[in-house]
């Protein structure tokens, strides 16, 4: 909406700091106000951690911290504001006077969207004079991240400022919710409350642990609500027949006493309800389309997640490590191991789904990703593992030629094998050559020049003396090999 331009906010603790650093990084200026003593400071604190997200994310035009400024009083932020976000503690009667106040120094028409979490917005409508303009704007934590705005009217909020609220929220890159019914806690809040309270009685009654209610979401349907929600996924376990046959199949499951909270009476109205919604959640799409989406998604957020080793990525990357060591020619380097005069066949694995472009192809980026883990095989061989990192010491790319001969798609398995080609005390230069694993089917080759790296000191040292023992013996057992035509090329068009 071009015609908000300052962002007003009251009460920057979490919620109300989440609301300027989002304002902030989509290039609005932000006037805040809270009556704590030391709240700008710790305000351009937290904007300030969350700006390296921030810029990850995409920064709009014009974003800057410098567009944040501190107001002396509430009624100064919200006569120079365009639109006001109240974050106050979630007290009611505090609420009510801090809208009473809001209402009478706002111009007319500027909205005034209250990040309660539970509170009602007829009551807090109560104090002032055009409540009409006064809804809940109900964010997540981090806001400055997480999409979802939950939007409410009260009993005398004027329709349209709903939707001029969620046409503002959207500028803003949120997703809005109309709760079309005002109702405590709104929508999300009560189904996280449902978990909690469940979670509760299980660690009361001695049951499970927290660890392990945390693990029973993050490695299973948590995963699926990322992207599925609650009823797609039950749509989903239906089968072909979908949410009706699931409905018919577990819903005796209700009366057994699995959970603490009574069911509701399963009717025909109430299945039918929830037939007709995820009907038109899934628009037409077929289930087995679906379970291909689910599938892909939940690839995709596993490989996420096994850049931070956590959850289900923490998994997939120890998996990972197993298969690179359950393939490789040689465990590990050993003192007067026989070492063929062949190239290394160290690693192997298959195209993923993240690895492929518009063209159903594996990407110029992918390669370089699947050569690095043909890198890290090399590197457990030679005892450069993550002990070996941890002490200080790694070895940094400092130069790489890429050849792409075919193209992989989706799914295509794929070997690698090594040649070192050269060696001295801080540097060693070594071939990988990519194959279809079935038909041994040339796909791309990469001649890299690494330098061994004191991480500590910020500078090329010697190779520890084991590692480069095993360097050594590669390197007497591959001397003889002739050097691969790929090595060494140059990229030019030649003149005839």
């Amino acid at each position: 909406m071009s015609d908000i331009k300052t962002f007003g906010i009251i009460g920057t603790g979490v919620i109300g700091a989440g609301w300027a650093a989002r304002a902030l990084a989509r290039g609005l200026d932000v006037v805040a106000w809270d009556p704590a003593p030391d709240a700008e400071e710790k305000l351009r604190a937290a904007v300030a951690n969350a700006w390296p997200a921030l810029i990850k994310m995409g920064l709009h035009e014009g974003a800057s911290q410098d567009r944040l400024r501190f107001a002396a009083s509430l009624e100064e932020m919200a006569s120079s504001a365009d639109f006001i976000q109240e974050s106050a503690p979630e007290r009611l009667d505090l609420k009510k006077s801090i809208h009473a106040r809001l209402d009478a120094a706002a111009r007319p028409g500027v909205m005034i969207a209250s990040s309660t979490s539970g509170l009602l917005p007829t009551d807090f409508q109560a104090d002032c004079a055009t409540p009409e303009r006064v809804l809940v704007g109900h964010p997540f934590n981090p806001v400055y991240l997480l999409p979802l705005v939950e939007v409410m009217a009260g009993e005398k909020t004027d329709p349209k400022y709903v939707e001029l609220a969620s046409d503002f929220y959207k500028s803003i890159g949120m997703y809005p919710l109309h709760v079309r019914n005002e109702i405590e806690g709104f929508l999300s809040d009560r189904l996280q409350e449902a978990l909690w309270r469940e979670n509760l009685h299980l660690v009361n009654d001695g049951i499970a642990t927290t660890g392990e209610l945390d693990d029973a979401i993050v490695y299973g349907p948590g995963l699926r609500w990322a992207f599925m929600g609650v009823n797609k996924t039950f749509h989903l376990a239906g089968g072909d027949a979908g949410m009706r046959h699931m409905l018919e199949q577990f819903g005796p499951a209700l009366k057994l006493p699995w959970t603490k909270l009574e069911a509701p009476e399963l009717t025909d109205q109430l299945i039918d309800n929830m037939v007709e919604g995820t009907k038109a959640q899934t628009e037409g799409t077929s289930v087995k389309e679906l379970e291909r989406m689910r599938d892909d998604c939940l690839i995709a957020i596993m490989n996420a997640l096994k850049t931070f080793k956590e959850g289900a990525g923490r998994l997939l990357h120890e998996d990972e490590v197993n298969q690179i060591n359950s393939v490789q020619s040689f465990t590990r380097f050993e003192k007067g191991m026989d070492i063929p005069a062949a190239p290394m066949e160290l690693y192997r694995c298959s195209v993923r789904p993240d690895w492929v472009d518009y063209n159903s192809h594996m990407t110029e980026a992918a390669y370089l990703i699947a050569f690095g883990w043909a890198t890290d095989a090399l590197f457990r061989f030679i005892g450069d593992d993550e002990a070996y990192r941890a002490s200080g010491l790694s070895f940094y790319t400092v130069e790489t030629h890429i050849n792409y001969f075919q193209e992989c798609s989706t799914g295509d398995p794929l070997k690698f094998t090594t040649q070192l080609l050269g060696l001295d005390e801080k540097r060693m230069h070594f071939f990988h050559a990519m194959y279809h694993a079935q038909t041994g089917e040339l796909l791309a080759t990469t001649e890299q020049m690494l330098l061994h790296v004191d991480m500590n000191a910020a500078k090329a040292c010697p190779i520890r003396e084991d590692v480069y023992e095993a360097l050594q013996a590669v390197m007497a057992a591959h001397a003889g090999l002739d050097v691969p035509e790929q090595v060494g090329r140059q990229m030019a068009i030649k003149k005839k």
